[in-house]
């Protein structure tokens, strides 16, 4: 994905403590941007798109998926090597 030039114009103080911290003024305006914008595949009112949906791959929906709940699926995994697999001791096999 290429990059675009953008001239906007910030309070001068605040611009003189950002690049005295060594902050990354341009990564800062793109974080921004992608916090300020709906995902992909969302609506503006947060509802699905569904049109978006229905053109993605099943490889494509299956790793959005897993992203979206990587953190679910992490907590999993941690429980099951705590406390091991519900009913497992009651295997007799």
């Amino acid at each position: 994905m290429g990059k675009a030039e953008l001239n906007i114009e910030v309070d001068e103080a605040l611009l003189a403590q950002a690049r005295e911290r060594g902050l990354d003024i341009a990564g800062l305006v793109e974080d921004a941007l992608r916090h300020a914008l709906p995902p992909r595949g969302v609506a503006e009112d947060g509802a699905p798109d569904f049109a978006v949906e229905q053109a993605l791959s099943d490889e494509e929906k299956a790793r959005r998926w897993a992203e979206e709940n990587a953190e679910a699926i992490k907590a999993q995994r941690e429980r099951i090597d705590a406390v091991g697999i519900f009913g497992e001791d009651l295997r007799t096999w």
